[in-house]
């Protein structure tokens, strides 16, 4: 995914009212920028780290510029939850998930229930797969975790996929890390034990658990390794 755009550099003021931030830009000036991340963003939101963001080309925006990455340590890490679903379609798309070849068509945006929606309904040749993307920000000694902040929501969605795979469906939990500091995933029971205890149980039932690395710059980004997933406590 390319930005059309090079992303532009600056430090992390303040992230607060949950979808604003204020970025001191490297040319002098002081930004309130959208934060396109529902999440805590814990360990990605410490005032001072290096973050890029970029200008958005709709001139009636309230606030003209997105943070899109802020910069941990020595890696990057990816916060625009916006991009995430598009990330991974491209990824599918470009074959890159292994797990998901041969994929004739991706819809967005599935409606299941009454009041729930999955994020994809792929379908190769008559088979159905439902896939539910989760973007992972989180990481502790080099381990990707989700979520980083309890999800009622997210514990709801597996659910549905479980009810899903037992009509027969292949049903796919899919965690799109945006960061690049990481050797494997594994839920953060530290942050939600519901969630945790949540995705142990449909895994164990056939819903798949798919995790999956990206490389960020400042210019593109791009799912481009399968990360081994680790469930047991």
């Amino acid at each position: 995914m390319e930005f059309g755009q090079t992303l532009q550099p600056g430090r992390l003021v303040l992230r607060y009212k949950r979808f604003l931030a204020d970025v001191a830009m490297d040319d002098g000036r002081l930004l309130t920028v959208h934060c396109p991340n529902s999440g805590s963003m814990a360990g990605c939101k410490e005032p001072g780290s290096p973050v890029l963001v970029s200008l958005a080309d709709n001139p009636k925006r309230k606030y003209a510029h997105t943070l899109e990455m802020v910069r941990v340590g020595a890696t990057w890490v990816g916060i625009n939850t916006a991009r995430t679903n598009g990330l991974v379609a491209e990824a599918i798309s470009a074959g890159v998930v292994t797990e998901l070849t041969g994929i004739e068509t991706i819809r967005p945006e599935i409606k299941v229930s009454d009041k729930s929606r999955l994020d994809f309904l792929l379908t190769c040749g008559e088979e159905k797969i439902y896939l539910e993307v989760k973007n992972c920000s989180l990481a502790l000694d080099r381990v990707a975790m989700f979520p980083d902040a309890v999800t009622v929501r997210g514990a709801k969605h597996l659910a549905e996929l479980l009810i899903l795979h037992r009509t027969g469906c292949r049903a796919v939990v899919f965690f799109c890390v945006q960061r690049e500091d990481v050797d494997y995933f594994s839920p953060a029971d530290h942050i939600d034990p519901g969630y945790a205890q949540a995705l142990r149980e449909v895994a164990a039932l056939g819903v798949e658990v798919l995790a999956y690395g990206a490389a960020l710059s400042a210019e593109t980004i791009a799912i481009v390794r399968p990360l081994p997933v680790r469930l047991g406590l």
